[in-house]
């Protein structure tokens, strides 16, 4: 059981608040590079003032990016390191419940996504082109793909491995289910894009597609006994969005090939991919990997494993 997996190690509950206080760190440390250069550019008095629609415009829009990144990148290693050092905790047992890290099912859940973004966007192209902008200009492109290959996986993976794994096995080793990792993580996931420039565009009804994203990723992660699917989805997901289509509203404003230039606007049709599209994929990779037991899975109790035996990396 992927949540058990934390008995293995030192899972005492402050030794959880430990770890956010050092991923919290991480995060502030990982943010000065980009405060410094809005210092530099702006001085201190400006940039205090700034909202984050208004700081992705003052630096370049790759180099603002990079910046913006790197924090995750530095709150990953941070992450890794309170596992290591205050749980005693592999990485592997942090990834998965298999004998070793499923990279397939990684690659599998990347190009699903990859696959149905590239469709979707292209089919809307063809469909509304007066909704496009051509937006291609190869060398900002190319400094866009390195960054965005580098660095975006780092932010996924520091969110995965931070709300679906450590949170989720920390929350769940305390209340001894699986039920409450699952909604206290989703809607803290969901909850902290709260301040993303899409929600200021859109409303609050965009809330709804950021926690129920949240919700599919937790049912992947406790359903496959791991997390390989959702980094995977999560990473493509990021990855093509930057490099395909970016607008003015959006918190990634990248020298992406296409510019969305419509006006945007939520309504209900904001409910689609969480009703229609997450189930559709949850129901491929539920066939593909022969899931099983859904109630159990998602509500049943984590069970203490008898036998406790740390494992190294």
């Amino acid at each position: 059981m992927f949540i058990a997996q934390a008995f293995k190690f030192k899972h005492d509950f402050w030794r959880y608040i430990i770890g956010v206080v050092m991923v919290l760190a991480g995060v502030f440390v990982g943010q000065i590079p980009l405060t410094a250069a809005l210092f530099m550019e702006l001085g201190v008095a400006e940039t205090v003032t700034l909202t984050e629609s208004e700081m992705m415009t003052v630096l370049d829009s790759n180099y603002f990016l990079f910046l913006m990144l790197l924090s995750f990148a530095v709150a990953l290693v941070f992450l890794f390191i309170a596992v290591k050092q205050v749980h005693g905790q592999t990485l592997r047992s942090l990834t998965t419940s298999r004998s070793k890290i499923d990279w397939s099912r990684f690659w599998f859940a990347f190009g699903l996504v990859a696959v149905f973004i590239l469709l979707t966007t292209v089919g809307d192209y063809y469909s509304n082109p007066q909704d496009y902008q051509w937006n291609f200009e190869l060398k900002p492109f190319l400094i866009l793909l390195v960054v965005a290959v580098l660095f975006v996986p780092l932010q996924t993976s520091f969110e995965e491995y931070f709300f679906r794994g450590y949170l989720m096995q920390g929350i769940g080793v305390l209340g001894r289910n699986r039920w409450l990792p699952l909604i206290i993580t989703s809607v803290i996931f969901g909850g902290l894009h709260f301040f993303n420039p899409e929600v200021t565009k859109l409303g609050n009804i965009i809330m709804v597609y950021y926690i129920g994203t949240g919700f599919m990723l937790g049912i992947m992660a406790l359903m496959d006994e791991g997390i390989e699917l959702s980094l995977g989805f999560h990473a493509a997901n990021n990855l093509l969005t930057a490099l395909l289509v970016t607008a003015d509203w959006t918190a990634f404003q990248t020298n992406s090939i296409f510019k969305d230039v419509s006006e945007p606007s939520a309504g209900w049709d904001v409910l689609i991919p969480v009703l229609v599209i997450y189930p559709l994929f949850l129901f491929i990779m539920a066939k593909k990997y022969k899931w099983s037991n859904w109630k159990e899975k998602l509500f049943g109790k984590v069970e203490k494993p008898e036998i406790i035996q740390a494992q190294d990396y």
